[in-house]
């Protein structure tokens, strides 16, 4: 981790040719160093204030920009911050970025913005990563998801629990510094009710984790079937548009294909497959173990089988040597090609007639609802939400076995502990490394 008293600077746009760019700067020096490269004076510039002129290199004109100021502590960061929205070639986005390291500043490592907005207590860890899942927010889930979080709806819940059990935590500390009194400040049945109570509103958490991570990362969706039973032609029904090869050549497809279909805000991440079969083809039977590898992975799975030529006995037989996922639909392509009754959903994917799947589809999508509890779509969050009630837990193990005032102590700290780490009240600096280095640079 870098020193915060040096003054950092990183492009806040993607690279590439575009119609503006936009570099931040951030740091005690921040504005200062930018008055040394523009045409106007900054020194007593007022916070949220705007600013056209030319970034200079001495008497070298750089690039027409606005200029924006933000003195501490309000500001991203918390921090004197500047930000330069440029026209965007790469080369005079590198020429700005070069003049100000010029001047004093240095290139941002990932993530360091919101490691100064943590560090300078404008969010707090949770809301530092909920950053990170807006920009990676990729359906509208997920996106209100990550602005909720953002804002501070489960840091509170978490602050809250924290605070309640800090307050028995401290009688419990007191009887130990009157340990040879034997006198009891904390009620144990009071601390027996509150542990059940903190215990029932983190397994509330830790349940909502399943539709956080659908919300975050969509459902996981395999479409599996024998060849020829029309997998990319469902595909390619499915997000209207040409992206997988479609033959009448057995085992076109030998490697997973993936592709994103948004249902009522809700992501499924199709994967098309090879067909099921043992084949001598070395390739294509790699491609088939991968399909085995990717259903057993599979939130959603869509058996897909030919209805004009797959026997009810050889489908019994198919059915029953799938795995088990979370959902699962057997759907018959090519009904129009039979008379027979279809017991299971019934579809034509090569005339785009598939109704039927999208309202099973939309019928799953229609269970990730927002209400108006939080929900955890973190697996740091998850895994440290478990820890502490895997304490709060010792807790009561520890009072029904009537062990002494400094061990029920140290299995309420344990607890504390683990909600701590959620929203960085306790932390470390390899925690925060790991965090923050997934961030991009800029941000």
């Amino acid at each position: 981790m870098r020193s915060l008293t040096e003054t950092i600077v990183a492009p806040a746009t993607p690279t590439g040719i575009s119609a503006i760019a936009i570099v931040r700067m951030s740091g005690q020096n921040a504005i200062e160093i930018a008055n040394a490269c523009f045409s106007k004076s900054l020194t007593k510039a007022d916070g949220y204030t705007l600013h056209y002129g030319q970034v200079k290199d001495g008497e070298t004109i750089i690039d027409d920009v606005m200029l924006s100021v933000f003195r501490a502590p309000h500001s991203y960061t918390g921090e004197n911050s500047i930000e330069i929205s440029s026209h965007g070639s790469p080369y005079i986005v590198s020429r700005i970025l070069q003049t100000l390291i010029k001047y004093g500043a240095r290139i941002a490592e990932p993530g360091e913005f919101t490691l100064r907005a943590f560090l300078n207590k404008k969010l707090d860890l949770a809301q530092a990563e909920a950053v990170a899942d807006m920009i990676h927010s990729q359906s509208e889930a997920g996106l209100q998801m990550a602005i909720r979080q953002m804002r501070g709806g489960f840091s509170q819940d978490i602050s809250q629990l924290r605070q309640e059990l800090i307050d028995f935590a401290a009688l419990i500390e007191l009887e130990n510094d009157f340990g040879e009194e034997d006198v009891e400040f904390a009620d144990r049945s009071g601390l027996r009710k509150l542990v059940n109570e903190l215990l029932s509103r983190i397994e509330q958490l830790r349940s909502s984790f399943v539709a956080g991570n659908v919300f975050k990362n969509g459902i996981n969706t395999v479409i599996a079937g024998k060849p020829n039973a029309g997998k990319s032609t469902l595909l390619n029904a499915l997000i209207k548009e040409e992206r997988a090869i479609v033959s009448d050549i057995e085992g076109t497809t030998r490697d997973t294909i993936e592709e994103v279909l948004i249902i009522n805000g809700i992501q499924f991440r199709l994967i098309d497959t090879a067909g099921l079969r043992h084949s001598a083809d070395t390739i294509e039977q790699i491609g088939v173990d991968r399909t085995k590898a990717s259903m057993a992975k599979a939130d959603l799975l869509i058996y897909l089988y030919d209805a004009a030529l797959m026997t009810p006995d050889d489908l019994q037989q198919a059915i029953s040597e799938l795995p088990q996922t979370r959902y699962r639909l057997v759907v018959a392509n090519k009904a129009d090609l039979t008379s027979g009754s279809i017991e299971h959903i019934s579809i034509s994917a090569k005339s785009g007639n598939i109704d039927s799947l999208i309202s099973e589809l939309e019928r799953i999508a229609a269970q990730f609802e927002f209400g108006d509890q939080t929900i955890v779509n973190n697996v740091r969050h998850a895994e440290a939400l478990e820890k502490s009630a895997n304490a709060l837990n010792d807790v009561l193990n520890g009072l029904d076995s009537g062990i002494t005032s400094d061990l029920v102590a140290l299995d309420i700290r344990q607890a504390l502990y683990y909600l701590g780490l959620i929203s960085g009240e306790v932390t470390n600096e390899d925690l925060l490394d790991s965090i923050f280095t997934r961030f991009c640079i800029g941000k």
